[in-house]
């Protein structure tokens, strides 16, 4: 089980918390929705879950412990522009083995060409590059993903093809997912309980 434990959050001397009192509970296996509009701290509460940043009130915790603060988080945060999450200087290869080293069925299952191992991150299109951070997001430790609007920016068709791989490859392994988008249909397709804490403006 993941927990969310009263987190609150805000910036610097900004008078409003971006979230107060928040709790989340999600399950192995379950598909969890958090939608609301731009700038309600949404990303923020997505990098305070996946230990990015540190809580300014309360904890976050993996089966009732904390998450660990060295070596591979089991909570692993997808963004949504893929491009922010890799180094443009390395080589595909290079950025897929910077925690583990990806099965080549994991590959295959995500539809990655061995060609692009050659390139650079630039020379990859938006889904392309996201199908990369995904693969490098599944390594064995990986018990929950919080994917923060990582298919806004794609077509429809590439949205379907990427949505599809990983409903597949979540039931499979049972991971647990929480999916942040403004795209309320898509939210309702794809996740068995939709938190609105942000909708409301409880933020």
């Amino acid at each position: 089980m993941l927990e969310g434990r009263k987190l609150a959050f805000r910036y610097g001397e900004q008078r409003e918390w971006l979230f107060k009192d928040f709790d989340l509970r999600v399950a192995p296996g379950e598909i969890v929705g958090i939608p609301g509009p731009s700038g309600r701290g949404k990303s923020t509460l997505a990098k305070v879950l996946s230990g990015y940043l540190p809580p300014q009130e309360g904890g976050v915790f993996m089966d009732g412990r904390p998450l660990p603060k060295s070596g591979c988080c089991p909570v692993q945060l997808l963004f949504q522009h893929p491009q922010l999450a890799v180094n443009p200087r390395w080589k595909i290869e290079a950025i897929m083995r910077e925690s583990e080293e990806p099965p080549p069925e994991l590959l295959r299952g995500l539809s990655i060409n061995s060609a692009w191992l050659e390139r650079y991150p630039h020379e990859l299109s938006g889904g392309e590059l996201q199908r990369v951070c995904l693969a490098r997001a599944l390594g064995s430790q990986t018990r929950y993903l919080l994917c923060d609007e990582i298919t806004s920016m794609l077509d429809a068709l590439t949205q379907v093809s990427i949505w599809r791989t990983l409903l597949h490859i979540a039931r499979k392994r049972e991971l647990g997912l929480i999916v942040i988008s403004h795209d309320y249909a898509l939210l309702k397709k794809l996740c068995a309980r939709i938190i609105t804490y942000f909708e409301k403006g409880s933020g």
